[in-house]
């Protein structure tokens, strides 16, 4: 089966087309095979592939497979899916840590990690929504905000923090949503009570300052900014970040947390139930073939378009 190597830590051109032996039926036990139809391109993939993460994956070393987040078919059967069944789900990779990821024809899962795809989502569309919606999810859990508290929502125009926002404002939470220019009057249908433009971590912080909220009670920080927006939380805030790398050092009694999300099958079901019936939107930014995975990689690290890029397999 065709898959995409990582052969070395670096940029994009690091990663190849290889050939692979395709997993057959039972070959490792509680595991099913999915044959993909699309793969998300996701920041955490960017990480590994440059080496950010080289000192904490023990003993794998490149040539490996990268790729969390997929949408396919099931090849085996599984209590309450049959065969052919459109899933999606995602591979935790950092957890596994077996080198194997979605970069690949098919795969090798947990069936606790899928979710049935419903019938009016696309094969793309299902493969932007599970670790995102995952680590909003998760990262809403952390913030233990109450209805009515001010979080700030940086990256709010990507997946990750769009989802927020609307998970955000579901939970009855006032938003203020960190985007790219352009995207504010969607923001606010999406439920964005405030809409500041991206910039520097001081040109956004007085940007909020000037604005309506001054303070705010908790950052959701989907745009791995860090410890520049610290000033504009109120003493006893919460600080959210995406990666375990990029969470501040807390002061004024300043909670910080780091989110780390996990499979979570019946989640992802009813959040694919909700893009279906349009109550959470996603946002595909591309879809390119699996052999231009190195330019993927170049235009998600450049900000090409803000959303999810996929990968057609």
């Amino acid at each position: 089966m065709r898959v995409v190597e990582v052969t070395a830590y670096g940029g994009p051109e690091v990663l190849r087309m290889a050939r692979r032996p395709e997993p057959e039926a039972g070959d490792v036990p509680g595991r099913v095979r999915v044959r993909l139809k699309a793969a998300g391109v996701n920041q955490a993939d960017l990480r590994i592939r440059a080496g950010l993460y080289a000192n904490a994956v023990g003993d794998l070393r490149p040539p490996f497979v990268i790729g969390t987040d997929f949408a396919g078919r099931l090849l085996d059967p599984v209590p309450g899916m049959a065969e052919g069944t459109r899933v999606a789900g995602y591979i935790p990779w950092y957890e596994e840590l077996t080198g194997e990821g979605t970069y690949a024809e098919v795969v090798r899962v947990a069936p606790e990690w899928l979710a049935p795809i419903p019938d009016d989502v696309e094969f793309t569309v299902a493969a932007s929504v599970p670790l995102a919606s995952a680590t909003a999810l998760e990262g809403l859990d952390r913030l233990r905000l109450q209805p009515g508290a001010t979080l700030l929502v940086t990256g709010a125009s990507a997946v990750v923090g769009r989802l927020a926002v609307q998970y955000a404002h579901a939970a009855g939470l006032r938003v203020v949503a960190v985007a790219h220019e352009g995207d504010e009057q969607e923001l606010r249908v999406l439920g964005a009570d405030h809409v500041v433009t991206r910039g520097t971590p001081e040109e956004v912080v007085a940007r909020v300052i000037e604005g309506d909220p001054y303070r705010v009670d908790g950052v959701f920080d989907g745009a791995l900014v860090g410890e520049g927006l610290l000033p504009v939380l109120k003493d006893g805030g919460v600080f959210v970040a995406i990666a375990p790398d990029r969470v501040p050092t807390g002061e004024r009694n300043i909670r910080v947390e780091a989110v780390r999300a996990r499979p979570d099958a019946a989640r992802l079901k009813e959040t694919l139930e909700k893009v279906e019936a349009r109550e959470l939107i996603t946002r595909v930014a591309d879809v390119m073939p699996l052999e231009e995975v190195a330019e993927a990689h170049r235009r998600a690290e450049a900000g090409h378009r803000p959303g999810r890029i996929v990968l057609l397999i």
